[in-house]
């Protein structure tokens, strides 16, 4: 079969890209996906992503390689395997970053990607629940909206923010960045707005798409210089499709990567290694790879008034579960942040550094049972680490999982943020606001307490917070991958657009972020179609 368009990976940009390039039903398009449909209820459950976690139905579950400056621990990765990609499984926290993040990447030569020229997508994308304004759109396919409920844990902890000199802020979206407040979701009524959801559902019927899921891309043909198609398994069967206009590459920034190298676009040595002919000696496919790290800090509540308390029995369970089938409303409904703040560790900063994420409820690892007494969770992530890893193939099986190494703390700016942070976070429980609900703190606890001591906590228990990104890094210089077109160099007809070509991570969650990626992928891909 031939289109004009195939997509590889069905996650938040390539369910953008499946909407936006078959509207106006001129050109023909096939969205691979290796993973199922999204038909597990739980993905559609704001909390269900607890449940997701470690389900290896929709989650590639992946494992990073031994982090040296983590004790050489492996941290767990996991990444959407779905319709929807991690956009079916994430924790629903809607963050764009900061304007500077963008102006940045227009600096480095990026034309067209500033945070003026960037707003516009955000805003194409958004159904805000509060409306449109300067900063947010309405009537866009992605459902933006504040969580049903407010909580008086979260209250509180925004008024310690207050007695700490940090102001309230309403929007971490709008004209600034910085301060504390409700965190807003890819969620309304209830009801988690995937990519696949909001972006998908609208196309799927189009005559013009084909969507085939449980295909696993293992590689682009590529004649000469040029993307011609991609080869994929499924149903146990090679298949082969041909793009007469374009190859789109929107499998994240661990499968990306690792299938440009399985194509022959990458590292020569490392193909060679794997007995991959080489098509583009590409040094830094793989290479960059920037990830936020994630400490979590467990504080003992005085009082019964957790999820830990309204999930900690069956019938509470039954209860918290009915509260939701009928309104819609209660613990089901909240995301992986409740209220957060983004601060700055250091007055002499120019904007904040660190993202605080408060919950209220707290467990000893994410995807384990609730700790049975009452608490909440209060963690740390620095929003624009130095350390910098990589992503590259083990194998030239496409089955084999790509070795993905973080390099977590490597830079001494990245140790002294997450030290100064987690030292924010005693200070926060120590407001007025936050006393009458503290018993204890239980994680770490009262051996914590020099720099070091806080420094070997990080390394025991810290890990990714899933944002990675910058395996295929947008730029001018000779060694990034894709352009500002996110055109691969050095091959034409093919384009990677997702969140590995960001030149450096946005100061937040990332999902927003990729959204808009495909939004403006998408146009780019139309306008040259009209050339």
């Amino acid at each position: 079969m031939t289109y004009d368009y195939i997509i590889i990976g069905a996650g938040s940009a390539g369910c953008v890209l499946a909407n936006r390039l078959t509207e106006s039903g001129r050109f023909n398009v096939l969205l691979l996906e290796a993973g199922p449909r999204d038909s597990n209820p739980w993905i559609h459950v704001p909390l269900g992503y607890g449940k997701l976690f470690a389900t290896p139905s929709v989650n590639w579950m992946y494992q990073s390689e031994p982090e040296p400056e983590l004790n050489n621990r492996r941290v767990f990765t996991p990444r959407g395997k779905v319709l929807g990609g991690s956009s079916s499984i994430n924790g629903l926290v809607h963050i764009r970053g900061q304007r500077e993040d963008f102006d940045t990447w227009a600096e480095l030569g990026n034309v067209g990607w500033s945070y003026a020229d960037v707003l516009p997508y955000f805003r194409k994308s958004e159904d805000q629940q509060r409306g449109s304004s300067e900063f947010h759109g309405s009537g866009g396919p992605l459902k933006v909206g504040d969580l049903p409920d407010r909580h008086e844990l979260c209250d509180a902890f925004i008024a310690a923010a207050g007695e700490l000199g940090i102001a309230h802020n309403n929007d971490f979206n709008g004209a600034r960045q910085e301060g504390a407040g409700y965190y807003q979701a890819i969620a309304r009524n209830g009801r988690r707005s995937s990519c696949a959801v909001a972006y998908l559902r609208p196309a799927q019927r189009r005559a013009n798409l084909r969507i085939e899921t449980g295909a696993l891309a293992t590689r682009i043909r590529i004649e000469g210089r040029r993307a011609v198609g991609v080869d994929y398994l499924r149903g146990g069967q090679t298949h082969t499709a041909r793009a007469a206009r374009e190859v789109l590459l929107c499998g994240g920034s661990f499968n990306s990567p690792q299938l440009l190298q399985l194509s022959g676009v990458g590292p020569a040595a490392l193909l060679q290694s794997h007995g991959i002919p080489v098509v583009l000696d590409a040094p830094d496919v793989g290479a960059g790879l920037q990830e936020h790290f994630y400490v979590r800090t467990v504080w003992k509540c005085t009082r019964a008034i957790t999820f830990n308390d309204a999930l900690g029995s069956w019938p509470r369970r039954i209860g918290t579960g009915l509260r939701y089938l009928i309104s819609r409303r209660g613990p089901l409904t909240v995301s992986a942040g409740y209220a957060g703040a983004f601060v700055r560790t250091r007055a002499e900063l120019s904007r904040p550094d660190v993202q605080l994420y408060f919950i209220n409820f707290s467990t000893d690892k994410m995807g384990t049972g609730l700790h049975p007494f009452p608490a909440f969770t209060v963690s740390i992530s620095p929003l624009r680490p130095q350390s910098r890893g990589h992503v590259y193939i083990r194998s030239a099986d496409p089955r084999i999982a790509p070795a993905i190494q973080y390099n977590f703390l490597s830079a001494e700016d990245d140790r002294r943020t997450a030290v100064d942070a987690l030292k924010l976070v005693r200070k926060f429980m120590q407001t007025r606001a936050m006393q009458p609900y503290v018993l204890a703190e239980h994680a770490p606890g009262a051996r914590v307490q020099s720099d070091a001591d806080w420094l070997d906590y990080a390394r025991e228990v810290g890990g990714t917070v899933y944002h990675p990104s910058c395996t295929c890094r947008m730029g001018q210089d000779r060694l990034a991958v894709v352009d500002e077109r996110l055109r691969v160099r050095g091959v034409s007809a093919l384009r990677v657009v997702d969140a590995s070509i960001m030149p450096n991570v946005v100061s937040g969650n990332s999902n927003a972020a990729t959204v808009m990626v495909g939004e403006k992928g998408a146009e780019l891909i139309l306008a040259d179609a009209r050339l």
